[in-house]
């Protein structure tokens, strides 16, 4: 029932300890495998920091309270001294590749943006394909929320794709913005995103469930939102990374960015999937040559849609931004939407558990 929790390792979390799990239930169990920190932090993901012992959990007691607002009554937000980031923003583009396929570290990106030492990184080994965690930027109080960009492996789901949602980063997502609109605390959203995980497994794990809670809380927040568009923003990605349906304050884009609904070699597979069916129902053999056509004029029309270029010049990106400048325009954004708070009760709808 509280906004955060924190357990140091050695100490234990159940309903029922070990003793009268073995008594109720015939199971023998060790206190760490029930309820130990490490079980918490990446399996349940009941706990939000795992620390090492008490005076690690005290002093990031007090960093989490100093990110608290000066009143909790009060619409305002916080800005204090500004620190230079720990990497230099130049570092960017050594940082993050342009190589779609290619993996990279989103922390490392976050360091050239955030305020040295600031960030405090939120259920760090739950749901690990989003990165969500307290920082400070340019002085203010921000939550930021990323997507990794390389494959995690979990010790309950096992391997987890890189830029990929899945139900645990989901639910973590949700509770994270949920707490940051309690706390009148900004959201940065850093997109790199394929879209929610599919198949078997997924729908099985509640999928439409947790990421339903995510548009929810994204759509109800009253905190300015600010959303970059670092590589591949694709589909229900898009939304749950807070796209322009849920209308961030500014939404900038790299020259890196690709928009669309999805990949054009997805969309092309898509559509002679559709136009094979459609020809077999009518009695008609599907024509090798005119498939390949269509296969080509489907990619050519997706990767014209793809470009950073043909969203602005719609509205759907504000800005077009060099990666070096990525910290310098959120700081002149945070700026100027912080001069207003929509001073309204924070609600949602009914929560899918």
């Amino acid at each position: 029932m509280c906004d955060h929790l924190l357990m140091t390792d050695g100490s234990g979390l159940f309903l029922a300890g070990p003793a009268l799990v073995q008594a109720a239930i015939g199971q023998k169990v060790s206190a760490e495998d029930l309820g130990g920190s490490v079980m918490h932090s990446t399996i349940s993901g009941t706990i939000d920091f795992r620390e090492a012992d008490d005076d690690a959990a005290i002093t990031r007691v007090r960093a989490l309270a100093d990110s608290l607002p000066l009143d909790a009554k009060a619409s305002q937000f916080r800005r204090s001294h500004a620190l230079a980031p720990r990497r230099p923003p130049e570092e960017i583009g050594r940082v993050a590749t342009p190589e779609r396929q290619a993996s990279y570290e989103v922390r490392d990106l976050i360091e050239c943006l955030v305020d040295a030492d600031s960030f405090q990184e939120y259920k760090s080994e739950f749901g690990r394909t989003v990165i969500c965690g307290y920082a400070r930027l340019g002085g203010f109080a921000v939550g930021i929320l990323a997507n990794q960009h390389h494959s995690e492996k979990t010790p309950h789901e096992g391997l987890q794709y890189g830029g990929v949602i899945y139900h645990d980063s989901a639910d973590k997502m949700a509770r994270f913005i949920m707490d940051c609109n309690q706390t009148w605390t900004p959201l940065v959203f850093l997109q790199d995103v394929s879209g929610f995980m599919v198949g078997r497994d997924s729908e099985q794990s509640g999928i439409i469930r947790a990421g339903a809670k995510v548009v929810n809380v994204i759509s109800n927040s009253r905190v300015p939102k600010l959303t970059v568009v670092l590589g591949g923003s694709y589909g229900a990605g898009n939304y749950a990374m807070c796209g322009k349906a849920f209308d961030p304050r500014f939404i900038f884009a790299w020259p890196t960015a690709e928009y669309a609904v999805m990949g054009s070699s997805q969309a092309a597979a898509t559509l002679l999937d559709v136009n094979i069916a459609a020809m077999k129902r009518t009695g008609r053999e599907p024509d090798v040559a005119e498939l390949e056509e269509l296969r080509r004029k489907v990619t050519e029309a997706y990767d014209a849609c793809l470009e950073p270029r043909y969203a602005a010049a719609r509205g759907w990106v504000d800005e077009i931004i060099e990666p070096a400048d990525t910290r310098k325009v959120l700081i002149e954004s945070l700026e100027i939407a912080t001069r207003h708070a929509d001073d309204v009760p924070f609600r949602t709808g009914v929560l899918q558990v």
